[in-house]
């Protein structure tokens, strides 16, 4: 009997394979019902109290020109802390796999659920325009929530902007990159991600941030969250753009490089293009320059659009699932 009959025939070596495809969309469902879990149980709340605690005797206090040791020093830690990420990642889905059908499912989806985010990331965006309703220093105030620029300075039109940005940017991050290697590498490979990202978020910036400086502290975590990023954010351009009439690749290919990150851009200019307007970081980028100013509506639209991206995803995710089981019950038999 071939591989994909032994995958797809129960008590065949099926089994495995259904708890697995099942998993992400019982971890969507939970995160849209229940949303995040609480603080003190969140497995990348704890990822980033260990970064902190890291980062704080990795960084140096002042700036430092081609400190390779601190380069060097950082990325060991990197390594020992995504070490015992996978340790305890990898020990936990086999504890839940040796248990059976929808209960494994079941808790493989809880385990799962708090690596990835779409149901927060809606909601705190949509919170953005519906404090811009009340008042542009409401606005910023909670954006702010949202990302890391400076936004006392921002108008209504680059409040909305930043927003749909963020909404698109972490469309990937909390999201579609963490499905895919969950898809590819299983609970492990969704908390390698997380962790990943997280790190590039608190390490991988350079220059002075919270009194460290991070030029070279960083930097192996952000070409890490590079690499990890790398497929993930064009999936998802991909997904946004599903659909989109007469828009061409090369079209938003060539918007994506419009922005310093090899990744960021992918997914904010599908956003861009597939609502026609434009998005803008003063000084820095702009994608889709021809498009109109964002409105109140395109903000929900922009929701709308993401909540169509992680649909789409799930039938994605399992096809990736089903090649990787080929692949490997392949190899298993030969």
């Amino acid at each position: 009997m071939d591989s994909l009959t032994a995958l797809l025939v129960p008590g065949m070596g099926g089994a495995l394979f259904y708890v697995l495809l099942w998993c992400p969309l019982l971890a969507l469902a939970v995160d849209w019902w229940l949303g995040e879990p609480p603080v003190a149980w969140h497995p990348v709340v704890w990822m980033g109290q260990a970064l902190q605690w890291s980062g704080d005797r990795l960084a140096p206090a002042s700036p430092v020109a081609r400190d390779f040791k601190v380069f060097w020093r950082s990325a060991l830690v990197w390594c020992a802390l995504v070490a015992i990420v996978l340790i305890v990642s990898g020990l936990a889905q086999h504890l839940v796999l040796m248990l059976h059908g929808l209960l494994a499912a079941a808790l493989l989806a809880l385990l799962l659920k708090p690596l990835l985010a779409w149901r927060m990331l809606h909601d705190e965006v949509l919170a953005v325009e519906v404090a811009l309703g009340q008042s542009l220093p409401a606005g910023r105030a909670q954006l702010a929530r949202l990302v890391s620029r400076d936004v006392s300075s921002l108008s209504a039109v680059q409040v909305r902007e930043s927003a749909i940005e963020s909404l698109a940017e972490n469309l990937n991050d909390s999201v579609v990159a963490p499905l895919f290697w969950f898809a590819l590498l299983g609970l492990p490979g969704a908390a390698l991600y997380r962790f990943a990202n997280t790190a590039d978020a608190m390490w991988g910036y350079p220059g002075m941030r919270g009194g460290r400086y991070w030029q070279w502290a960083g930097k192996w975590a952000a070409r890490a969250d590079d690499v990890m990023s790398w497929l993930p954010a064009r999936i998802t351009a991909l997904l946004l753009v599903l659909g989109a009439q007469g828009l061409p690749l090369r079209t938003l290919a060539r918007q994506a490089r419009k922005t310093p990150s090899p990744n960021s851009g992918w997914p904010m200019a599908a956003m861009a293009l597939v609502l026609g307007v434009r998005l803008a970081k003063p000084g820095v980028y702009t994608l889709h320059g021809k498009g109109r100013s964002a409105g109140p509506l395109d903000t929900r639209r922009a929701a709308r659009v993401g909540t169509r991206v992680v649909l789409a995803l799930v039938p994605v995710v399992a096809a990736i699932q089903l090649l990787v089981a080929m692949v490997f019950s392949a190899w298993m038999s030969a």
